[in-house]
């Protein structure tokens, strides 16, 4: 559930969404790097739990949806000038966000953000830690004294770990916790887990009043039934906290 912090950058784009609004097609714009949240599989489509969690709230507010992908770090200029509707996109719900874009109820509970290095003896104080860029991870580490080095994608901030260019990296612990496992020990968590943001919701324009109620009532007949929780386990495991 990464934190963006908001870009004032925007780009001129076209739009087009659906309902009563005046639109025809949904378009869901998701990073597509960052899993198990959002991904693209081996054919190149966007895949994984945020991919399921969509497709389940379109199916329910019976609404015609289509996927794109967006770099982070522009992902909100981008919702707000009309490139696509919503964001799906492992986006934690902050009051920042929330003076420029609407959001609907969390469909992630909100989880801690947690340091990984390659060994325990590392000072995330005073050494050097990498977090992906426009993050709020990035900001928290800025306010401990640490040095920052910011990079562009999730993956280049566990490479610069692994290359030593990096102590340690902060991210959310979801996103690491099969990369620490996957590595065989030459990764591992290193100090207290750093609780951020109020869960991962969906990010919609402020105008798109009639959207937001839709997916919100397609979240909580989900929450009601079983299904996001089944969705939740299937992608993140048994240990992921639950509705």
């Amino acid at each position: 559930m990464k934190n963006l912090i908001l870009s004032t950058a925007a780009l001129a784009l076209t739009a087009g969404m659906a309902l009563a609004d005046g639109h025809s097609v949904v378009r869901m714009g998701t990073e597509g790097a960052y899993p198990p949240y959002n991904f693209l599989n081996d054919d190149g489509e966007i895949d994984g739990f945020e991919r399921e969690v969509g497709d389940e709230m379109c199916a329910r507010a019976e609404l015609t949806c289509e996927w794109v992908t967006n770099e982070w770090d522009s992902i909100i200029p981008n919702l707000v000038s009309g490139n696509y509707d919503t964001i799906i996109a492992g986006m934690s719900i902050t009051a920042e966000r929330d003076e420029v874009i609407d959001f609907t109820q969390n469909y992630y509970p909100p989880t801690e953000s947690a340091f990984v290095a390659a060994s325990e003896d590392v000072d995330l104080e005073g050494g050097v830690i990498a977090a992906q860029t426009a993050t709020i991870q990035a900001g928290y580490v800025t306010e401990t004294g640490a040095a920052l080095l910011e990079f562009p994608t999730p993956d280049e901030t566990i490479a610069a770990v692994r290359a030593g260019e990096a102590d340690a990296v902060f991210a959310d612990k979801d996103f690491l916790a099969p990369i620490v496992e996957a590595s065989g020990g030459e990764l591992m968590f290193v100090g207290a887990g750093v609780p951020l943001g109020g869960g991962i919701g969906m990010g919609i324009r402020e105008s798109d009043t009639e959207l937001r109620e839709k997916m919100d009532a397609a979240i909580t007949s989900m929450k009601e039934d079983g299904t996001l929780n089944e969705m939740l386990v299937k992608w993140f495991g048994d240990d992921i906290t639950l509705y």
